[in-house]
């Protein structure tokens, strides 16, 4: 038996499904029960949700653990006791990835998109492979496509957080964005940037690294750069035509690739010549990453348009970061034009909301209206002084109210906003179909 310490998180489910698929018997621990956690209790996976060794299976073949799990869990620390095997998640992501030609995707914001846009395409151009995916990609409903022994490719989310990225021996490579995040492990920017580029630096000589132009990536492996204007690969002639994204995939051989894609943003069109580089790469036609492209539904929670029909406009989105905040504004200010945009965030963890309280402030003024509901902790204990109140009195939109959780569908349903963006990496998305009910009504 395999057993999960924190089976619920969307790297540890799509791993946890690919072993019970295979034909291993799966069983986990999380802290709460989700609607991903009853889907694996669906698919046949046990889970129990109390931190207590007496519910540990005796017939542990291996442990795989997120590091999520606190230090002090009374489960982590008996079955070290026990002296059973304890991996990480991504060691084993590391031990997949070298039994097939691999793509590893890395970057503060994108990555989840990115890899789910290359899994798209390869299944477009119907090529054998597995894939794990940050988020439940729409196209399958799921966080990972399961594939056999004949796989030829692996595609995986490559996770900066506690360096897990440096596991893995990625064939292709790509870095969307290096942004100054997990300081709480990395302790500055600079070993931020260190940290992907010892990534890079893992792709296989025979390789290639794609990343954004710009980035301050130094690898001396095979690369290709890409961006809106000063990369090798670029986009030109962006719009929005009825409702779809166009633009000019330019490629470094000066071809031109005419894209369209139900995805906003430039953020997202350049998520996507990520995609189109790695797949040309391996050997894709254009043809097939054409026909992806305008097949992709996208991901849940990345600029996820809940609700779009008569005076009301909803999107729920997992950003977290202030540069990602920045573009899901931006995106939605662009995208729908005119409307007052009312923006619901969750702060997450306290590290992050004391080393960003001036950027989360001054990104959040963007929007017209400012809803704050308290800091997510996750793994972490409060900070004296970091509090959601305290951010609030840096915005400077001139609407802006902090929110109780149990508070928060009501306020939303009096407020009757035409925009609306729900974000967050914490709970936040448990909301999602209570205010979609809203706007239905």
């Amino acid at each position: 038996m395999l057993y999960f310490l924190g089976i619920g998180g969307i790297g540890m489910s799509a791993l946890a499904r690919y072993f019970k698929a295979k034909g291993s018997e799966v069983a986990g621990y999380d802290r709460t029960a989700t609607p991903l956690t009853r889907r694996l209790e669906a698919e046949g996976i046990s889970i129990h949700y109390v931190d207590d060794p007496a519910m540990i299976p005796q017939d542990i073949e291996f442990v795989v653990l997120t590091p999520a799990i606190p230090a002090d869990s009374k489960e982590l620390n008996c079955l070290r006791e026990r002296g059973v095997r304890i991996v990480k998640r991504a060691e084993v992501l590391g031990m997949i990835s070298r039994q097939h030609t691999s793509v590893a995707v890395a970057g503060s914001h994108g990555k989840t998109t990115t890899t789910a846009l290359v899994s798209h395409i390869l299944m477009t151009a119907r090529r054998r492979f597995s894939a794990f995916i940050g988020g439940i990609a729409r196209n399958i409903d799921s966080n990972v496509v399961i594939g056999d022994e004949r796989d030829e490719f692996v595609v995986m989310e490559a996770d900066e957080f506690d360096r897990s990225f440096l596991q893995l021996s990625p064939d292709v490579s790509i870095v969307t964005s290096i942004d100054a995040d997990h300081l709480d492990i990395y302790g500055d920017y600079q070993h931020v940037v260190e940290g992907f580029n010892q990534f890079v630096e893992k792709t296989s000589d025979r390789g290639l690294v794609v990343y954004h132009a710009g980035l301050p990536v130094q690898t001396s492996k095979p690369h290709i750069t890409y961006g809106l204007n000063d990369a090798d690969v670029v986009a030109a002639n962006i719009r929005i035509v009825d409702g779809m994204t166009e633009f000019d995939a330019v490629l470094s051989d000066d071809e031109v690739v005419p894209i369209r894609m139900a995805l906003y943003g430039d953020h997202n069109v350049q998520n996507a010549l990520a995609a189109i580089i790695a797949c040309k790469s391996l050997g894709i036609s254009v043809k097939d990453i054409q026909e992806a492209l305008l097949t992709f539904k996208g991901v849940q929670r990345r600029f996820d348009i809940r609700v779009n029909h008569g005076k009301h406009v909803y999107i729920d989105d997992y950003a977290h970061h202030p540069e990602e905040m920045r573009a899901t504004l931006l995106t939605a200010r662009k995208a729908f034009s005119g409307k007052e945009l009312t923006v619901v965030f969750q702060p997450h963890l306290f590290t992050r909301t004391r080393d960003f309280m001036d950027e989360f402030a001054q990104v959040l003024s963007l929007a017209d209206r400012v809803i704050l509901l308290d800091i997510y902790p996750a793994r972490e204990k409060p900070i004296a002084g970091v509090t959601s109140a305290e951010m609030l009195k840096r915005i400077t939109a001139a609407d802006k109210m902090l929110c109780l959780k149990t508070e928060l569908v009501n306020v939303i349903k009096n407020i009757d906003p035409e925009l609306l963006i729900t974000m967050g990496a914490g709970d936040i998305n448990d909301f999602v179909p209570q205010i979609e009910q809203l706007f239905d009504e």
